[in-house]
């Protein structure tokens, strides 16, 4: 069962005021991410993910990664709602995460404006950060959703949470 749900404060959102089916919605938020000792990508032309129970996934612009850092892999998995996803290695100053981006190449109606842009794993990245502020990874690793101050839960993803 869902534990209780948080209330926002000033500033903040709540995870449970999401919708269901996800929400896309643009954001001029500053997100720089790095791995391997390295920038490997700064953008304000992200876009948000937003679904009830769960932290906002962000999604960046596939081309305004450095070049040779998001390298594709095989295989795929399916979203009810967006699609297949296929998948990126990320790859920077001598290291690899296996599988740490993905992108929705071809998504279904409502979520086009994924087709050009990668999700990542912050867990998997040296550090994640919107407008300056360090992100928290999102439990579980499942879902890659971003956890700053501005958003409270609690969030799906941690063991017990499954069944939310």
């Amino acid at each position: 069962m869902q534990s209780r749900r948080t209330p926002p404060g000033p500033g903040q959102e709540s995870v449970w005021d999401y919708p269901r089916p996800p929400r896309v919605e643009p954001t001029t938020a500053r997100i720089e991410v790095r791995f391997g000792g390295q920038l490997i990508v700064a953008t304000d032309r992200a876009v948000r993910v937003l679904e009830t129970s769960h932290p906002p996934v962000y999604y960046l612009p596939i081309a305004d990664f450095a070049p040779g850092v998001l390298v594709p892999v095989g295989g795929t998995t399916h979203c009810e709602f967006k699609g297949a996803a296929s998948y990126f290695d990320v790859v920077a100053g001598g290291a690899r995460s296996p599988r740490g981006a993905w992108t929705y190449p071809s998504p279904v109606e409502g979520y086009g404006e994924l087709a050009s842009r990668a999700a990542l794993y912050p867990s998997r990245m040296d550090s994640c950060t919107v407008d300056g502020e360090a992100v928290q990874a999102q439990e579980g690793d499942f879902y890659g959703g971003w956890i700053t101050a501005a958003i409270v839960g609690p969030f799906k993803g941690g063991a017990g949470t499954w069944g939310w």
